[in-house]
C-alpha cells in the first residue's frame, strides 16, 4: 500500500477523472464559509489551497471573491487552469504557501485538510490570513445511509478524509481555537461511467497494484450492473457536505 505522502500528491496521474468525477461543492456551504468576511465594500481575497481541478476555485470565483489557487501538483493546476480560466496558479502547501503575511481575508481547503499537518498548517494560515480572517475546511462525504452506497465504499476502501471525520472536527490548531460546522444533504445523479471516474481519482486507487486495482474496477462492475446502470442511465448518489470555518484572532 502506498504512503501517506505518496496517496496525497498522487492525483494528476487522474486528473482528468477527478475533474469529471468529483462532485461540486454547494453555492450555499462555500458562502457559509465565507460570511464572517463578507463585504459590501470591496472584493474578498481568498486562496484555495490544495485546489486540485479547481472544484471549489470555481465556487469561491462564483460568490465574486478574487481567488488564487495553490496546489503541490502542476498536472492538476494545468486541468484548473482550463477549467477555470484567468486564475493565477501557484504551486505550494499548506505548510509552506506561497502568500505574503497578513495579505488575505480567507483560506480554503476542500477535500485537502486531511493531508495537511494540522500544527504547521494552521501556523502558516495564520501567518497568511488578515486579523479575523477565515479558515474554511470542507468537504463532499457520501452519504452511507443506503445501503448499496455502503457497498461502494466497501468495494473502494475508506479514504482518510473519510477516517478523519468520523473522529470528529478535523484538527486545527494556533493561532485558531474554536471552529464552528454546518452540514448539508444533497443528490448526484451518477451514471456508470461517472461512478467510475469517481472512484478512479481516489488516491487509494491511483496508487494501488494493477492487480488490487482490478480487483476493485471488478467489484464495481458487479455492483453497477446489480444496479442496472447501463448506458446513460443513473442514479442518485447522496452526498452530506461538511463545512467548517475558523477565524484568525
Amino acid at each position: 500500500m502506498a504512503g501517506r505522502e505518496e496517496m496525497s500528491t498522487s492525483f494528476g496521474a487522474a486528473a482528468g477523472a477527478y475533474e469529471s468525477g468529483r462532485p461540486e461543492y454547494p453555492a450555499e456551504a462555500v458562502e457559509w464559509m465565507l460570511e464572517p468576511v463578507a463585504s459590501h465594500e470591496r472584493r474578498l481575497r481568498v486562496a484555495d489551497v490544495g485546489a486540485g481541478t479547481g472544484k471549489l476555485t470555481r465556487a469561491v470565483a462564483a460568490t465574486g471573491a478574487e481567488v488564487v489557487a495553490i496546489d503541490p501538483d502542476a498536472v492538476m493546476l494545468a486541468t484548473l487552469r482550463d477549467a477555470v480560466p484567468g486564475v493565477p496558479t501557484f504551486l505550494g502547501t499548506a505548510e509552506a504557501l506561497p502568500l505574503p503575511d497578513a495579505g488575505l481575508d480567507a483560506i480554503v481547503f476542500g477535500q485537502a485538510w486531511h493531508w495537511v499537518e494540522p500544527v504547521a498548517g494552521s501556523r502558516e494560515v495564520g501567518r497568511a490570513l488578515r486579523s479575523g480572517g477565515v479558515l474554511g475546511l470542507i468537504w463532499n462525504v457520501r452519504d452511507e445511509a443506503q445501503e448499496w452506497v455502503r457497498r461502494l465504499t466497501k468495494i473502494m476502501h475508506g479514504s482518510s478524509a473519510e477516517e478523519m471525520l468520523s473522529a470528529g472536527d478535523p484538527p486545527i490548531a494556533a493561532p485558531f481555537d474554536r471552529i464552528e460546522s454546518r452540514e448539508w444533504r444533497w443528490t448526484r445523479p451518477m451514471t456508470r461511467e461517472a461512478l467510475l471516474a469517481m472512484a478512479r481519482s481516489r488516491s487509494y486507487i491511483i496508487t494501488a497494484a494493477p492487480e488490487d486495482r482490478a480487483a476493485i474496477e471488478t467489484g464495481l462492475a458487479r455492483l453497477f450492473d446489480e444496479l442496472g446502470l447501463r448506458g446513460d442511465a443513473s442514479i442518485d448518489l447522496p452526498y452530506v457536505t461538511r463545512a467548517y470555518r475558523a477565524l484568525r484572532p
